[in-house]
């Protein structure tokens, strides 16, 4: 039995359809992306699947029970955490395990059990008494997960986890994520950021509410893009990309950072014929061009782009 089935979930706010006949399953165990831009349907896919908010129409099974019929078992057999933490910063560390351990219904000897497992998570061994909103925000993240699966459910939702956390910490909080997994608890995350992707066993990319992509990264960057990608850097990307864009090139381009990736339309032209075009045309420009494996990134912004 898949820990998670989806069957046409929808959400419609008035006129406004935020989710649109979505269907999938999770497997026990997995670490599941589900992804997409800001506004995409993530946060409010993940309410309905937690039982915090009635789907318009169709049906979730989460742990084996009903979100439409069962809604407060899904909640009990659940952890959640959203982007905010769900921490009281004006609690301590040890103050806040209780909290949550007394809202799972813990007894004693669980609660103090669990209690050392989520100091060692979080590495705050030895600081039960420090003020949980003066931890730093990568030592605040690991505190809440652990207080989320505090209770050791089979199913954790994520929301947007990382958002505002630095690169480092965000690494060191996949690990934990990884841990959870390895211990059979299913991980369901949602993030905007689609290098974080690559942690999971499957994804799912969704925009405007409908899911434009599934499978696992590897599958994506190879059946959705056929061509590697040109990853070029230059002294005025900005203007180079303008320039390419109105250029003979057919293909699509985008800007990464201080980088230009550009996608060619057929496999017509060689990736060397097309370098030594752009070398010769652009030379003002001090280009280096390298060819790339596409990333996830690529693969969104060429389905939204072959959308619109």
């Amino acid at each position: 039995m898949s820990a998670i089935e989806v069957i046409k979930l929808t959400k419609k706010f008035g006129d406004f359809v935020s989710v649109d006949e979505v269907s999938f399953s999770i497997a026990q165990g997995e670490i599941f992306g589900f992804l997409g831009a800001n506004g995409a349907g993530k946060s409010t896919t993940i309410k309905m699947l937690c039982g915090l908010l009635e789907p318009t129409s169709g049906d979730a099974r989460v742990g084996g029970y009903s979100i439409i019929s069962d809604p407060e078992k899904v909640k009990a057999n659940i952890g959640y955490m959203s982007q905010k933490f769900s921490l009281y910063n004006d609690l301590s560390v040890e103050e806040n395990i209780n909290f949550f351990g007394g809202v799972y219904g813990l007894n004693k000897k669980e609660l103090e059990e669990r209690k050392k497992w989520a100091m060692q998570v979080s590495f705050l061994e030895g600081k039960e008494k420090t003020l949980t909103g003066s931890l730093p925000g990568g030592i605040k993240q690991r505190l809440a997960l652990a207080t989320a699966v505090i209770h050791r459910p089979g199913i954790v939702f994520l929301d947007e986890p990382t958002s505002g956390v630095d690169p480092i910490s965000r690494r060191a909080f996949w690990e934990l994520i990884n841990s959870l997994s390895e211990e059979g608890i299913t991980v369901f995350v949602t993030t905007h950021y689609l290098e974080e992707a690559e942690y999971c066993a499957n994804i799912i990319l969704i925009n405007a509410g409908k899911i434009i992509a599934e499978g696992t990264p590897t599958a994506l960057k190879q059946n959705y893009i056929k061509s590697k990608v040109l990853e070029i850097e230059a002294k005025d990307s900005i203007e180079l990309m303008s320039l390419i864009e109105s250029s003979q090139l057919k293909g699509e381009i985008s800007i990464f950072g201080e980088k230009i990736h550009f996608i060619p339309e057929s496999n017509t032209v060689s990736s060397n014929q097309i370098i030594a075009w752009l070398l010769a045309t652009y030379k003002d420009y001090d280009l280096k061009i390298t060819e790339i494996v596409p990333s996830l990134e690529d693969v969104f912004i060429h389905l939204i782009e072959k959308k619109y």
